[in-house]
């Protein structure tokens, strides 16, 4: 099992980091309705959107924005 975040669109592809480096994806392969943030599971063949991480890391983004804005 793999995962990866997808950074950006550009045209057809989505660029995703993974823990080893950037890699580019043809969106079309990818599961409908992606978005830049989604985080990834690659798994047998078969990609997944794991919404719940995504979630966990927006928190831990907010929280540490928070911390380097707080007055």
């Amino acid at each position: 099992m793999k995962t990866g975040i997808i950074d950006r669109f550009e045209g057809q592809i989505a660029v995703v980091e993974f823990e080893d480096g950037m890699q580019d994806i043809v969106i079309s392969e990818l599961p409908k309705g992606v978005q830049p943030g989604d985080v990834l599971i690659f798994h047998q063949g078969k990609i997944t959107i794991d919404s719940t991480t995504r979630k966990k890391l927006e928190v831990e983004i907010r929280d540490l924005m928070d911390d380097l804005f707080e007055d």
